[in-house]
């Protein structure tokens, strides 16, 4: 609390012309950070909401930021070069750097600093705006964490950015990579941005920022980076991390967007749970993924191998085998192994089901 009162009373001292007559811009609104995580010696640009400040989008904005150091000192009345934001759009404005060469410090001494806090002002300071604050996430706990993927935002939107970030310590056939990229789409492989080691331009736009030690790191704005047409409604976005020319792969993953509710989860199953040769053999999967409408099906039965598909929808796909006609020629039976994919090629169930043995 008292380093936080310091702060603020240095924003009062370092101030020239404070006690003169000023025009108070208001308050600066939200504000955020692309890559949305990173590194104290990584190049970032911060996004800044003025709409709800007396600062119009003509007008020369510039930061004037006392810590962790103070690098316009002395320039309150005529804002440096180094110092201008620029207009992004609709009243937002960025300011790019990267902090330890702007602020001429250390990653340590700006790990211990107060951290960002600033004015934004015009050129000669006569309209400033209220005390501020650009916050910074430390992401260093993945380090130690034992996660194989963590994103920032966990549910990420479609014009906003996101971090991923992936060990590739705990990704076998990973060691030893000489670049990780990433293979990704939207909404279930909707809309994709595919790795091809053969074209240039792509493998860079999918590579990871490597961070040291089999750690990575993936900074994009969906919108932009899938180059999705206006009102396009992300639900989710998919991928998986792909060692050098396709020589090894995570599974798949998936984040769910931050205005999307995610349906339920699959529900397959068998019925009825008992069953005999004479039976007809039920299975129903409700719940299904986007795209996902045929249940295939092989049924192997001693020397004898059933196949075949039912359809439907997202809400349920649901059908029987006959296994009173399919295993009439086929005797004492006691069990028969059920494999049943989609139309996707996804392995849904892979499993032994025992017979019932009937009297004679």
């Amino acid at each position: 609390m008292k380093k936080f009162i310091y702060t603020i009373l240095l924003a009062f001292i370092m101030a020239p012309n404070f006690l003169q007559a000023q025009e108070t811009a208001g308050s600066v609104g939200s504000m955020s950070s692309f890559p949305v995580v990173y590194k104290y010696d990584e190049k970032v640009t911060w996004f800044f909401d003025l709409s709800a400040t007396t600062f119009a989008e003509n007008e020369d904005v510039y930061i004037w930021i006392w810590s962790p150091s103070e690098p316009d000192a002395g320039h309150w009345e005529n804002s440096s070069d180094f110092a201008k934001l620029t207009h992004v759009k609709d009243k937002i404005w960025s300011f790019t750097l990267t902090p330890t060469e702007y602020f001429s410090r250390t990653v340590a001494q700006i790990a211990a600093s107060d951290g960002f806090w600033f004015r934004l002002k015009n050129k000669n300071g006569s309209k400033q705006s209220e005390v501020a604050n650009m916050t910074y996430t430390d992401f260093s706990s993945f380090y130690t964490a034992n996660e194989l993927i963590r994103a920032y935002p966990t549910k990420p939107t479609i014009d906003k950015g996101v971090s991923i970030l992936f060990n590739a310590n705990l990704a076998p056939g990973f060691a030893g990579a000489t670049s990780v990229h990433i293979h990704s789409g939207l909404n279930d492989w909707d809309v994709q941005q595919m790795y091809e080691a053969s074209k240039p331009e792509i493998a860079e736009k999918t590579k990871l920022k490597d961070l040291g030690n089999g750690f990575y790191k993936m900074d994009l704005v969906p919108k932009d980076y899938y180059n999705t047409p206006d009102g396009y409604e992300m639900k989710n976005l998919v991928f998986l991390m792909v060692k050098d020319n396709w020589a090894g792969t995570t599974p798949d993953q998936v984040l769910f967007a931050g205005a999307y509710v995610p349906p339920p989860p699959p529900v397959f199953g068998f019925f009825p749970l008992q069953i005999s040769q004479k039976d007809f053999l039920g299975m129903s999967r409700k719940n299904n993924e986007s795209g996902v409408n045929k249940l295939i099906y092989t049924i192997t039965a001693g020397s004898k191998i059933i196949s075949g598909e039912f359809t439907g929808g997202t809400a349920e796909i649901k059908g029987f085998v006959n296994l009173v006609s399919e295993l009439k020629d086929v005797p004492n039976l006691n069990e028969i192994h059920v494999l049943v994919k989609d139309n996707k090629n996804k392995t849904i169930s892979d499993t032994t089901i025992p017979l019932k043995t009937l009297d004679k």
